[in-house]
């Protein structure tokens, strides 16, 4: 098999996966995304969040092994999710250009080593959220059954995206138990705000396989705006910084952590003002830059703990 044949489409040229790992682990890397990290980066950043703002709520500074276990759950369960996503969507992904060179599809992992793959992910997972107390072992375990449904939803509603919402800000919730045992209404805002995050960032990510998605009956946020996509990615841009900056209010913190959030809103209305319909080249770079948007907030948040 030649060199070529070994890349994902939608994954950059000369990754650092590809450089370093052997050929037989590079499927396996590559089922994880771990040649793209901005999906553990989207579902990390809701984790710090939470984390961070509880610290701020009790007065505390941040625990730096729990943002730790956060990073490393992120990676192990996004490399889960995406594994289990691919086992669901081989027959789908086998007619999309973007993803038919992905390890199963293109042969080069079979349905049950991917199965034994994902059991392997699942472990560490479980091993990684062992190490909170027992109300938060329960909340993290009760988002597997958003993860679970979630690849079956583009085949029933155009609205996959808020379920992915439901389950990559889960850990705004599990971020702020990890240190108070308990849930309170920051993290419920902070939640919803990170829900209408990703109905932005993920819609704008769909626009790169309408056309495709048109063809093969599959459903997304992407089709159902259409033309109206800008308006929409403007609206969810706004309900999601007024959500996340209720919950910096709810949790007292100061006008530091407020500073994150008014940067983030330059940074949303900067992505709508880039949105171009049919540009997937665009599309995939404004959703790789709402790492930026993520950051913005996590950092203030950090910079107030401190204060």
């Amino acid at each position: 098999m030649s060199e070529a044949s070994h890349h994902v489409a939608d994954a950059r040229a000369d990754n650092w996966v590809e450089r370093i790992l052997p050929q037989g682990a590079l499927p396996y890397a590559q089922l994880m995304r771990l040649d793209r990290p901005i999906g553990w980066w989207l579902l990390l950043l809701p984790c710090w969040w939470g984390l961070l703002l509880a610290h701020i709520s009790e007065g505390t500074f941040p625990n730096l092994w729990f943002a730790f276990l956060f990073f490393a759950g992120a990676v192990v369960m996004r490399g889960a999710g995406c594994t289990l996503n691919d086992i669901i969507d081989r027959k789908i992904d086998a007619l999309v250009a973007r993803t038919k060179s992905r390890p199963i599809p293109s042969g080069r992992v079979s349905v049950k080593q991917a199965i034994v793959f994902l059991a392997v992910q699942g472990l560490l997972g479980l091993a990684i959220l062992l190490q909170f107390d027992g109300f938060t072992i329960a909340l993290g375990a009760s988002s597997l059954l958003i993860v679970a449904v979630y690849p079956f939803m583009k085949r029933i509603t155009h609205w996959p995206q808020l379920v992915l919402g439901l389950a990559f800000n889960w850990g705004a919730l599990v971020g702020w138990s990890a240190v108070h045992g308990a849930l309170s209404w920051p993290p419920i805002a902070l939640y919803v705000g990170g829900i209408f995050w990703t109905l932005a960032y993920d819609t704008i990510y769909a626009h790169q396989d309408r056309e495709d998605d048109a063809l093969i009956g599959v459903k997304s946020t992407a089709l159902r705006f259409g033309g109206q996509t800008r308006l929409w990615l403007a609206g969810f841009f706004a309900a999601s910084l007024v959500a996340i900056d209720t919950a910096l209010w709810l949790a007292g913190t100061s006008f530091i952590s407020h500073i994150g959030v008014a940067l983030a809103a330059i940074h949303g209305c900067w992505q709508v003002s880039r949105f171009e319909l049919n540009s997937p080249a665009r599309s995939l770079a404004l959703f790789k830059s709402n790492r930026l948007f993520g950051l913005a907030v996590s950092v203030f948040l950090l910079v107030d703990c401190f204060a």
